[in-house]
Order: structure tokens, then C-alpha cells, then sequence
């Protein structure tokens, strides 16, 4: 182990992950085009992926995300719910 790594946390001199994901050659890509289904949520969002619409697997169904420059350096797994918003609804038959 080096001795700069050990002053950054584990996620820096580990580097980004990196996934290789099928991207469009053509672009922008044609309004058309469907958008690129992944179940990688820890893939990191990299600048050439700016415009480019996601389905992103949130563990039941495919969220559509469209990536702008805000989200480079983020995670796709960020940007969709994995969990319902729990309500409360009281029955009204009383």
C-alpha cells in the first residue's frame, strides 16, 4: 500500500466503477432511440453519458432517467427509488 493512498477513503484509490455499457455511436442519438436498460446502479455517470436517457432496474421495473452535466460523478443507482413512499389511509367504514 502506498502511503498517499492511506489518507484518502477506500472509494478514491479504489478508483470509479466503470461499467462498460452499450452506447450509441451516433451522436446525439435519434430522438427515436430507446433508452439504454441497465441494472447497474453502482455504475458511475461519466461525462460522455450527458444527454443520454437510462432505464435503470430499481429491483421490480425499468425508472427512465435522462442524464444531464449535474449528475457526472454520481451514481445511476441515485437517481431511482428502490422503495415506495409508505401512506397511511385510515378506512373511512367506522
Amino acid at each position: 500500500m502506498f502511503p498517499t493512498r492511506a489518507l484518502f477513503g477506500r472509494s478514491v484509490w479504489k478508483g470509479p466503477n466503470i461499467v462498460p455499457l452499450p452506447l450509441p455511436r451516433a451522436f446525439p442519438p435519434p430522438a427515436n432511440t430507446p433508452p439504454i436498460r441497465t441494472t447497474k446502479r453502482a455504475a458511475t455517470i461519466l461525462p460522455n453519458f450527458v444527454g443520454l436517457r437510462f432505464a435503470v432496474h430499481n429491483g421490480k421495473t425499468y425508472v427512465e432517467i435522462q442524464v444531464t452535466e449535474e449528475m457526472v460523478g454520481r451514481k445511476l443507482g441515485e437517481y431511482v427509488a428502490t422503495r415506495k413512499r409508505f401512506t397511511y389511509k385510515q378506512s373511512k367504514n367506522k
